[in-house]
């Protein structure tokens, strides 16, 4: 019935598990991203053709973190989650800028890619797996993208460089470096 591939590797001592084939089976390209326990689901959809006279890329990236991701549910008078958090913004830009420059030359049908935390376990930062998702998304979607990239963060606690460090360990961490490309070369170094 579900076509279903799984792949685990540990990274950074924890379990990275990348599912396809189970959830958003519409979109062109679906992928769920599990790091330790923080779950991530990585969509793509575009449209079959550019629209006439556009002379862009018109690449939408918008990553989510639902408040029910943490297990928090909105109360009080405001029972909506509300606008985009400053960190979802920057991490939406932070997945936009290894993939951008990847897609061929030319290509500008109008593409939208979703990255919606599922689970936060207050451990591992979703970012760096939401990158691995979109990635992931766009490589199976069909697309003409010249991926994959890998993300990770480099952090430095006691001297040590961390590979993906947790959230408690980036507070005491002197080093916050986010770097991701391909198998050929970095394509983006945040700090």
């Amino acid at each position: 019935m579900f076509n279903i591939h799984k792949k685990e590797m540990m990274w950074g001592g924890k379990k990275l598990t990348i599912e396809t084939g189970k959830v958003a089976r519409q979109a062109l390209g679906s992928v769920v991203v599990t790091y330790g326990e923080t779950i991530v689901l990585g969509t793509v959809a575009a449209a079959s053709s550019a629209k006439p006279d556009i002379d862009f890329f018109p690449l939408t990236v918008n990553y989510q973190e639902k408040d029910f991701a943490a297990g928090k549910i909105p109360g009080g008078f405001f029972k909506r989650e509300g606008k985009p958090r400053d960190k979802e913004t920057l991490t939406s830009r932070l997945i936009d800028r290894p993939i951008r420059p990847l897609f061929v030359k030319g290509y500008k049908n109008e593409t939208q890619v979703i990255v919606t935390v599922l689970t936060h376990d207050l451990v591992n930062d979703p970012d760096i797996p939401a990158i691995i998702a979109a990635s992931a998304a766009l490589t199976l979607s069909g697309l003409p993208f010249l991926g994959p990239i890998g993300g990770v963060r480099v952090g430095m606690v006691d001297g040590k460089f961390v590979l993906n460090p947790t959230l408690a360990e980036m507070e005491t961490s002197t080093l916050d470096l986010v770097v991701a490309g391909t198998k050929q070369g970095v394509l983006m170094v945040e700090s």
